[in-house]
Parts: structure tokens; C-alpha cells; sequence
């Protein structure tokens, strides 16, 4: 079987090993970017002042996104014409394992900051090359009449995952961890967040195919620099043979950058703006992961009968009420952040997962690869939006909370430019 043309039953195996990928990122999604290390640089007031920390974290992630944006496009298609998708899946994870456990040297001192923002943004570019080649293979393991639920379920294996690490780091570490031990917990936490990666990883690269290109679609390999004038020939024709689809593109890459954000500042805004403790932050993640989980899987068998657009549309005026909620109630404390939180976490994950399904159903046999990588492409692109939006907000109202704000701009643009985008359409020829 071959990512092209997926069996009409796809074995549970499958299935199920390319959703621990997933379950294993989750690692790096809670308790690295959300809930654990970013809260430690923030919040524990060693590193520096809350909102000068906090700007600092959004102008490093910005950069980091565009970083991605230049050099994601190319290694993905790259790893499509060599038929090596997996091969360079491994190495990115493990690349990401490695930056993770390196991230246990980041001690609670103002030395330590930058180390700790290189690392971090180091993370986030592997971590992104790791996506490009896992939801490519979404066609692989998935039907045209199941695409909606299989990629419901990889996105809330993410969250479940992400329950189960962070119980683990909850009761084994941060709650019983002791004043002034330097970080000591949450360094220790990072060690298991990259066994946990490691570990989980593995059935994705056992069990999954490898792509291999059709030679009806097979294109000979370029130089690094050919593959930007290949990449904007495929845009051209896109933009010749199916507008819509690029207009997806554009409008997914703005509105998913800003669902990104959401779970990247969330932890950061419950622990400096709402005052929340490292075992509360903790407490909340595990519930928001809860929320996420079981309204993406529930969306997800909504997804195939109604069609994903309704559902991101949907999604994403959720988002946009829910984000101004906590920026206008910011003052009410702590049950205005549970509230309107849980209410941004029951959003996040059906969009994120009707986006990726909304691009699979347009995608004829042969072209997943390209257009998949057109999809990474735009979505990098932009992922310096909502950390640049969440920096400068917090620069110019001169506290953390006015991020939400920024966050609340990048998710109401992309609904804007989403909402002309037909959702039937032609299949690309």
C-alpha cells in the first residue's frame, strides 16, 4: 500500500501507530511549549521581569517561525521526491529528543535565559520539519469517507497524551518539588518529556509505509535552490487549476498560527496574568487537554457528514468570543481564565483537525506530497504571526495580558479570509 492509493480499509495498526506520533509530540506541545517550560521561564521570576520575559519569548518564536517558513517548504519536498518521508520523520523527531533533554541544563538563573529561548526555538523549527512529514501521511492511513475521523483521532491522541505526561510530571515532580531548587523539577521533567517522546515515536516508523512517489507524478530531484523555482511553478498551477484551494491555504495558515498560539501563550497568561502556581498551571492543562481531546473526537464524526468548513467557521467564532472574553475579564481573576480558557480549548482542536481534513478531500491520488507540502508551506509561513501579534501587544500595552489581544487579531483575520473560500470544489487536476 502506498500513500497514493490507500486501501479501502486502512489496518487499525496503522491507523493507530501514526496517531502515537502524535501522542508523542505531545511531549513538546504540553509540557515543553504550553505547560511546563515556558511557565518556568516566565514565571518563576529568575529568568527576569514577567513582561519583559514574555516579550522576549514571542520575538524568539517569531523568529523561529520564519525560519520554518524559509526552510520547511524545501525538506519537505524534498523528503517527497526521495521517497524518504519517514527516514527524515525519524530524524527530526529524534533531532527534537535530543533538544529536549538538553533542555534539563537550563537552570533557574539569568545566564540560563537565552540558552533556555535557544533551545526552545530550536525545538519548534525540528519539531515543525517533524510535521511536515507526519501529515503527509494522514493520506495513508486514512479513506475519503474516514479522513475526517482519522484525523480527529491523531490530533486527539495529541491531547490525551498530553494528560497522561503531565499527571505523570504533575505528581511525580512539580507538586511535591521544594522552593529554590533551582528548576531542578521542571529540568527533570524534560528529561521524561524527551523519553516519552522517544519512546512513542517508534510504531510510526515501524509500522506506517513509506511514501513512495507514482511515476506518473515522480519528478526528478533538483538542488536546494531548484526546489524554490520548483515550489513556485506548483504554486502558479495551483492558482491556475483550483483559486479556492489557494485561498485556503492563505486563510488556514493565518487562523492555524493563531490556534497554535493559543496553547503556546496559555500556560505563560495562567501563570503571570491570572496568578496561577506551577501545579495549578498543571491542573489546568490536564483539564483544557481534556476538553480538546473529547471535542475533537466528537467533531471529527461531525466533520465527515457536514464537511470540515462548517466546522472550522464555527470553531474559530468560538475562539475569537471566548479570547476577547478573557482579555475583557482579565481583572475577575482566576474563574474567568477557567471559564473562558476550557471555552478556547473546546475550539482549538476541531479546527485544527477540520483544517487538515478539509485539505485531504481536495487532493487527487499522486499530488498529496505537493500540495500537503503547499500546506506546510503557507502554514510556516505565518508562524511568526501570533507570537509577533502577542509580542507587540504586550510591548505597546505594556502588560502580559494585553497578548490576548494579538492572539484574538491573527484568529479573527484568517476567519475573515476563510469565509469567501468555497468548500466545494473541484479536485486539483
Amino acid at each position: 500500500m502506498t500513500a497514493t492509493a490507500p486501501a479501502a480499509v486502512v489496518p487499525q495498526k496503522s491507523v493507530i501507530s501514526w496517531a502515537l506520533w502524535d501522542w508523542a509530540g505531545s511531549a513538546f506541545n504540553s509540557v515543553v511549549t504550553t505547560f511546563v517550560f515556558t511557565v518556568y521561564l516566565t514565571s518563576t521570576k529568575a529568568f527576569g521581569g514577567t513582561t519583559f520575559v514574555s516579550a522576549q519569548l514571542g520575538w524568539v518564536l517569531a523568529i523561529a517561525g520564519v525560519l520554518v517558513a524559509i526552510l520547511a517548504p524545501v525538506t519537505g519536498q524534498r523528503s517527497d521526491a526521495s521517497g524518504r518521508r519517514k527516514f527524515w520523520l525519524a530524524v527530526n523527531t529524534y533531532l527534537l529528543v535530543a533538544i529536549t533533554a538538553a533542555m534539563f541544563f537550563v537552570e533557574a538563573k539569568p545566564d540560563f535565559l537565552w540558552l533556555g529561548l535557544f533551545l526552545l526555538a530550536a525545538g519548534t523549527i525540528v519539531f515543525e520539519f517533524a510535521s511536515v512529514n507526519y501529515n503527509a501521511m494522514l493520506t495513508s492511513v486514512s479513506t475519503p469517507a474516514t479522513v475526517g475521523k482519522v484525523s480527529a483521532f491523531g490530533w486527539s491522541m495529541g491531547y490525551f497524551g498530553g494528560i497522561v505526561l503531565l499527571l505523570i510530571v504533575y505528581f511525580g515532580l512539580i507538586s511535591p518539588a521544594p522552593a529554590n531548587d533551582n528548576g531542578l523539577s521542571v529540568r527533570i521533567s524534560m528529561l521524561i518529556a524527551a523519553l516519552w517522546l522517544g519512546v512513542f515515536a517508534l510504531p510510526v516508523l515501524f509500522f506506517v509505509p513509506e511514501y513512495r512517489a507514482p511515476a506518473a507524478v515522480a519528478r526528478e530531484k533538483v538542488s536546494f535552490i531548484g526546489s524554490y523555482i520548483r515550489l513556485g511553478h506548483d504554486i502558479a498551477r495551483l492558482w491556475r487549476t483550483s483559486r479556492h484551494t489557494v485561498y485556503f491555504l492563505i486563510a488556514s495558515a493565518v487562523f492555524r498560527d493563531g490556534l497554535t498560539g493559543v496553547f503556546t501563550f496559555g500556560g505563560v497568561l495562567a501563570a503571570g496574568t491570572f496568578g496561577f502556581s506551577s501545579g495549578q498551571v498543571i491542573i489546568f492543562a490536564i483539564a483544557a487537554n481534556v476538553t480538546a481531546g473529547v471535542s475533537t473526537v466528537l467533531v471529527g464524526r461531525l466533520d465527515d457528514r457536514v464537511g470540515p468548513k462548517p466546522v472550522i467557521v464555527a470553531a474559530l467564532i468560538g475562539l475569537v468570543v471566548s479570547g476577547l472574553a478573557v482579555f475583557l475579564l482579565h481583572d475577575a481573576g482566576q474563574t474567568a481564565f477557567w471559564v473562558f480558557g476550557l471555552a478556547l480549548c473546546l475550539f482549538v482542536g476541531p479546527a485544527q483537525s477540520a483544517s487538515r481534513s478539509f485539505l485531504a478531500r481536495v487532493i487527487p491520488a499522486g499530488r498529496e506530497g505537493e500540495v500537503f507540502g503547499l500546506y506546510a508551506t503557507t502554514g510556516k509561513a505565518a508562524t511568526f504571526l501570533a507570537p509577533a501579534a502577542f509580542a507587540v501587544f504586550v510591548t505597546v500595552g505594556g502588560a502580559q495580558y494585553w497578548g490576548i489581544l494579538g492572539l484574538v487579531l491573527v484568529l479573527a483575520v484568517g476567519l475573515v479570509v476563510l469565509l469567501p473560500v468555497k468548500s466545494r470544489q473541484k479536485q486539483l487536476d
